[in-house]
């Protein structure tokens, strides 16, 4: 299965060095997610990444970094629409199976959320049944290029693969306590679970 993460709002310490670390072990894009920063401490994260992983980068807010350093963009409520000419990877986030269906033709790939009860958002609950998303994926609404997301955990990855998921996005499962050995662990254990 492929394997998303996204980071914390609040940069945590060295994340640049984390980030290159959950690419070099397989993770296949993580997206910068630090609403809250300024572009200018955004910019200085990706300048910290290795060139050699900027283009597997996606970022959620300041788009206009993205042509400069070859990432990808992801569309939420705050931009709902990619820069024009934009040419790059583009995925949205999505709340519903017919948002993710209209989605579709204009992203190469989505997430759908909240699958299981968020870890990183308290209160923020599971908004389809197993059954309701594998009868999406049966009938042709849903396909391999919409990822789960919300409450994914190593725990529960199989299950996204028998509802006929082909990846996940996680954040609080990847990121933990933010040290290093924690963020470590839980992307090999992570990574363990989506090859198995």
């Amino acid at each position: 299965m492929r394997l998303v993460v996204i980071t914390p709002e609040t940069p945590v310490a060295a994340e640049a060095d984390a980030i290159m670390t959950m690419l070099d072990r397989g993770v296949e894009r993580v997206h910068l997610r630090h609403p809250g920063q300024s572009a200018e401490a955004v910019d200085a994260i990706i300048e910290a990444i290795d060139p050699q992983y900027r283009d597997r980068l996606s970022l959620n807010d300041f788009h206009e970094l993205a042509a400069r350093y070859g990432c990808g963009i992801h569309l939420n409520g705050r931009h709902p629409l990619p820069p024009a000419g934009f040419r790059g990877v583009v995925s949205r986030s999505c709340h519903s199976i017919a948002e993710a269906e209209a989605a579709a033709p204009t992203t190469d790939y989505r997430f759908i959320s909240p699958v299981f009860d968020s870890i990183s958002k308290q209160g923020y609950t599971a908004a389809f049944t197993p059954a309701e998303l594998r009868h999406a994926f049966d009938d042709g609404r849903l396909d391999t290029t919409t990822l789960a997301l919300g409450g994914v955990s190593a725990d529960n990855i199989g299950l996204l693969r028998d509802i006929g998921f082909s990846g996940a996005a996680v954040l609080g499962a990847a990121w933990g306590d933010g040290s290093r050995e924690d963020i470590s662990q839980r992307i090999n254990r992570l990574l363990q679970c989506c090859n198995s």
